[in-house]
C-alpha cells in the first residue's frame, strides 16, 4: 500500500483488496472513535488499544512505510526510467484482481452487472476531469484533505490524483516537503488543516463503507471492482503526455505530436496532467515491449497466486 500511493494512478486501496485485508481495515479506521480518544485523554491505554488489533495495524503501518521508503527510492526511479514496464506490472496486477473480488460476488445478476458498470463510468469520468484552480483557504484545504483520504480507501482511485483534479496537489505537496526543509509557519498551517480534512474525511468515509459491507455487501464489491475497472485507463502503459503542470510556476503547457519531450516530464518540476493512449504497436521499436509484456504477466501472476491461496474461500 506504501509503494502504490507513491505511484499516481495507483490506489493503496486497491492493494488492500487484493492481499485480502480491506474489510478488516475499515473495522480498525471505524473504531477509532470518541470512546477510543475518551480512554485515550484519560490515560486508559489499555482499554483504548483494547478496541483496535494493535498487531494488525502495527504491522500493516511499518509495511507502509517500507512501501513509501522503498517507493520514493526504488519505484520512482522505475517510474522515470522504465515507466511503460511498471504501468504494465500495475495494469496486469489490477485487471487481475477485478475477476478476482468479482468472484467473492455470491449472486452475480445483471443488477449487480449495471452496479458494476457504474463503478466503472464514475472512476473512468473521474480520470477525464480537468485539474481545477487549488487554494490555500482552511475550509477548501479540509475539504480537499476529505476527498483525498476517502479515494486513498477507495479501490481504483488514487488519492494523489485526487489532489491532482482538485488543484491541490502543488499547494499540499511542496507544503509538507518546505517543513522537511525551510520550515516555515505558512506551511504548518497548509498541513495542518489538510490533516484535519483527512481525519475528517476517513473517520467518515470508513463508517459509511463499513455499513455498505454489511448491509449490501455484494452491491458495494460490484462497485469497488467497477471502479478499479475504469481506473485503467489512467493505468493503461501506452500513452502520449499532452498536458504537463510546471509545479513550480503552477502554469499548464500542452505538448504537441508524437514526439515527446521525456526530459521534461519526466522532470520533477513538473506533473503529467492528461495523456491520449495508444497502441502498443506504437511501441514496436520499444526496446522494453517485451519486458512490458513479461510485466504484466508478472502482475496477473501474483494475484491469480493470491487467489487460489485466498484462505477466505477454503
Amino acid at each position: 500500500m506504501g509503494m502504490a500511493e507513491v505511484i499516481p494512478g495507483v490506489s493503496g486501496g486497491t492493494i488492500a483488496f487484493i492481499t485480502g485485508i480491506y474489510e478488516k481495515l475499515l473495522q480498525n479506521v471505524r473504531n477509532v472513535d470518541g470512546t477510543f480518544f475518551k480512554h485515550l485523554f484519560k490515560g486508559r491505554l489499555k482499554d483504548a488499544f483494547a478496541l483496535l488489533d494493535v498487531s494488525f495495524l502495527l504491522f500493516l503501518l511499518m509495511g507502509m512505510f517500507g512501501g513509501i521508503v522503498l517507493g520514493v527510492l526504488g519505484v520512482s526511479y522505475l517510474l522515470e526510467t522504465f515507466p511503460t514496464v511498471l504501468w504494465s506490472f500495475f495494469f496486469g496486477l489490477i485487471l487481475m484482481s477485478i475477476f478476482y473480488i468479482l468472484s467473492k460476488v455470491e449472486h452475480l445478476d445483471i443488477y449487480k452487472l449495471l452496479i458494476f458498470l457504474a463503478g466503472a463510468m464514475i472512476a473512468f469520468g473521474i480520470c477525464l476531469i480537468n485539474p481545477m484552480q487549488g487554494n490555500d483557504h482552511p475550509l477548501y484545504l479540509i475539504i480537499a484533505g476529505s476527498i483525498a483520504i476517502s479515494a486513498l480507501i477507495l479501490p481504483g482511485i488514487s488519492g494523489s490524483f485526487m489532489l491532482l483534479i482538485m488543484g491541490m496537489y502543488s499547494i499540499v505537496i511542496p507544503a509538507l516537503k518546505n517543513i522537511l526543509t525551510n520550515f516555515s509557519m505558512d506551511a504548518v498551517k497548509i498541513v495542518v488543516f489538510f490533516g484535519i480534512g483527512c481525519l475528517i474525511g476517513l473517520a467518515l468515509f470508513s463508517r459509511v463503507l463499513t455499513w455498505t459491507f454489511k448491509k449490501y455487501h455484494d452491491q458495494t464489491l460490484a462497485i469497488l471492482s467497477g471502479f478499479m475497472l475504469g481506473s485503467l485507463y489512467k493505468i493503461w502503459p501506452w500513452r502520449h503526455p499532452e498536458k504537463v503542470l510546471n509545479k513550480e510556476t503552477n502554469t499548464i503547457s500542452t505538448l504537441q505530436g508524437d514526439q515527446v519531450d521525456l526530459t521534461l516530464v519526466n522532470n520533477e518540476q513538473y506533473k503529467i496532467l492528461s495523456e491520449q493512449l495508444v497502441s502498443p504497436s506504437a511501441y514496436l521499436s520499444d526496446a522494453y515491449l517485451w519486458a512490458c509484456i513479461a510485466a504484466s504477466v508478472v502482475g496477473l501472476s501474483i494475484v491469480y497466486f493470491l487467489w487460489k491461496h485466498d484462505r477466505s474461500e477454503q
